[in-house]
């Protein structure tokens, strides 16, 4: 029966691994937080006018649904960071990843339905890490009964 090599000071490589997962993680969850809450804002209260000039759809939709996914974005971010970081119900990250990744899907499914192949890269490249944030996040959360 062979013993563990355990010197101290060094860690088991699925422990590193384990590590590096988790700052990745994190990393990611800031970089989506970011991103999502910067657009949110704009999408939120910037003139529709102006958001037209810059996306070309906020000029084909309601404006309440501009905003309707300019609060879904902004809300998605901060559930992101702030469930996590208060230690209260860090359940709710993966909630709030896989709804910014069904948001960023049917953003696809729309600019698909218009032709518009421009933003597919985007909104598929975020949805992807928005999923892998929530996959990440169920396996790491310790019980599912918290949220």
């Amino acid at each position: 029966m062979a013993i563990h090599d355990a010197t101290p000071g060094t860690d088991h490589p699925g422990r590193t691994r384990d590590r590096r997962m988790g700052l990745a993680l994190k990393f990611v969850q800031r970089m989506l937080a970011i991103r999502f809450g910067i657009t949110g804002l704009l999408k939120l209260t910037g003139p529709i006018p102006d958001l037209a000039r810059l996306l070309g759809w906020p000029g084909v939709v309601p404006a309440g649904l501009v905003r309707f996914i300019g609060l879904a974005e902004l809300t998605g971010a901060i559930g992101l960071v702030l469930p996590a970081r208060t230690g209260i119900k860090p359940a709710l990250t993966a909630c709030a990843a896989g709804g910014l990744g069904v948001l960023m899907a049917l953003a696809t499914l729309f600019h698909l339905s218009r032709d518009e192949k421009g933003p597919l890269p985007v909104t598929l490249g975020l949805g992807a890490l928005a999923v892998f944030v929530a996959w990440r996040q169920t396996r790491m959360t310790p019980s599912s009964s918290e949220i």
